[in-house]
């Protein structure tokens, strides 16, 4: 009885730890979808995803912030025209806890006050009609993953670049080695006194040899012969 009871207790506690995660599942989907994100299409010199949350919290409760860095080549041409050698940031979204709230700031925050640095700033803000942060996450995402695409084929074809000129260089260093050997040997024959010794070689006429070789006999004939003499003698007889 006491295994059935704790059993039936594990039990009753599972379940009231799934509806506990389920209820909060459904009340931070439900929370996601009452979310807005507005889009910054230009990000005013000096300012950074800290005072850009300053400005924006007066109107309402901000989630996240996500501001672009701006390309490090317009950064160096900014610095070269004596403009802010800070960082600075392109483009950018905010999300806000209510969609209200989203469209309201997007539709009335075009400037700060007069006093701000930031007034002369068109910010051009604009609400992200059915756009949850997620939808940012994986485009960035998407990004990143084809500039490595892209990135490794540049290293690839750098290598095969940097292979075919090691291999250019290795046989031009041979063809410059045969072609040295081939000069050293040139100048050797046309120094003058190699050049009298391989014409004394070239004039000595070559010796030949001739050893007495005996003249080979011809045995059939030999024995053709003593046959001959042998039956002379037998059928005349001897004298």
């Amino acid at each position: 009885m006491a295994e059935l009871e704790e059993e039936a207790n594990k039990t009753t506690l599972q379940e009231e730890s799934n509806a506990i995660v389920s209820d909060q599942r459904t009340k931070q989907a439900a929370a996601a979808d009452k979310r807005g994100v507005c889009y910054l299409s230009r990000i005013p010199p000096r300012m950074d995803p800290l005072k850009l949350c300053q400005i924006l919290s007066q109107y309402g409760e901000i989630g996240r912030i996500y501001l672009t860095p701006e390309d490090p080549a317009a950064q160096v041409r900014h610095k070269h025209v004596g403009g802010f050698r800070g960082q600075q940031f392109s483009e950018g979204w905010v999300e806000f806890s209510e969609k209200t709230v989203a469209k309201r700031v997007a539709n009335t925050l075009n400037a700060e006050q007069k006093t701000s640095p930031f007034y002369y700033d068109l910010w051009n803000m604009k609400y992200l009609h059915k756009f949850s942060w997620d939808d940012l996450t994986e485009e960035i995402a998407y990004k990143n993953a084809i500039w490595e695409q892209k990135l490794a084929l540049e290293i690839s074809a750098a290598k095969r670049e940097r292979d075919f000129y090691l291999s250019k260089v290795d046989q031009s260093r041979a063809l410059t080695s045969i072609e040295d050997r081939l000069k050293k040997k040139q100048k050797v024959q046309q120094e003058p006194g190699v050049t009298s010794e391989i014409s004394e070689e070239k004039q000595q006429p070559k010796l030949i040899r001739q050893f007495p070789q005996t003249k080979p006999v011809d045995d059939a004939r030999q024995n053709k012969a003593r046959l001959s003499k042998d039956i002379l003698i037998g059928v005349f007889g001897g004298s």
